[in-house]
């Protein structure tokens, strides 16, 4: 039987090297907001049969007046996240089903990412228990000290982590039960609480694409990677609304 999946989609963030009076997650990336597109590449999965949505206390009118409609025809469960990510996680976690064994963590601003890497990181999750997408490092990376190099960082082993993350429902809910042992201002990712616990995380291969929308300038690099991609062609026939369903 194959696993049952809940998404917890990320969109809390107050985006504050963004920029600007709009949150990152809530501009537009060719013609959708950057946390719907994040949205519907889990509600298209048959797998996927939960999906929560973390959004800023401050922004429920908003979200409710612009998407709300949209979000409850797609059967999205909205909810407060918290200040950090992982108090976001930890609020989602509290809503999942009884009933799910894999939880799926997205940032929402990777909204580049493809049906096929998630595809990919929730078939190695069931294998292993724990999984993420990350792509290997490229740069030349140096560690620095007051304004001078110290070291010359050897990458041969080095990959930046991405999302999604997927792990077991309790293996995920046993980590966030830890969190009072660790310092969370080191937090930066689930995966980094799941291998606390001494649990190994297995790796899917992802690519530089799959970006995570920090600056106003990734805005256009959202784009041009989205418009590089083939049109997929959805199955039967299209109607009128087919580009107006968000």
């Amino acid at each position: 039987m194959a696993d049952s999946v809940a998404a917890i989609i990320c969109a809390a963030g107050p985006g504050s090297r963004f920029g600007g009076k709009r949150k990152k997650q809530f501009m537009d990336v060719d013609g959708r907001a950057v946390f719907l597109r994040s949205v519907e590449m889990f509600c298209d999965r048959p797998e996927v049969n939960q999906v929560l949505l973390g959004i800023p206390a401050d922004d429920q009118e908003i979200v409710s007046v612009k998407w709300g409609a949209n979000l409850k025809f797609f059967a999205v469960q909205v909810f407060t996240g918290g200040a950090e990510r992982f108090e976001t996680v930890g609020k989602g976690l509290e809503l999942v089903r009884d009933d799910i064994s894999l939880v799926a963590v997205h940032d929402a601003c990777r909204c580049c990412v493809t049906a096929r890497t998630i595809g990919e990181v929730i078939v190695a999750a069931g294998k292993s228990g724990a999984a993420i997408c990350a792509s290997r490092v490229t740069a030349t990376i140096k560690r620095v000290s007051e304004g001078v190099i110290t070291e010359t960082v050897d990458r041969r082993d080095l990959y930046e982590a991405q999302t999604p993350q997927v792990f077991g429902l309790d293996l995920l809910r046993k980590a966030h039960a830890g969190l009072d042992k660790l310092d969370g201002s080191t937090i930066s990712d689930d995966a980094q609480l799941v291998e606390a616990l001494g649990q190994e995380v297995s790796i899917v291969e992802s690519d530089s694409s799959n970006i995570k929308i920090t600056h106003r300038h990734d805005i256009a690099i959202a784009e041009a990677i989205l418009k590089s991609r083939p049109k997929t062609t959805p199955d039967g026939p299209a109607g009128p609304y087919i580009e107006a369903r968000w």
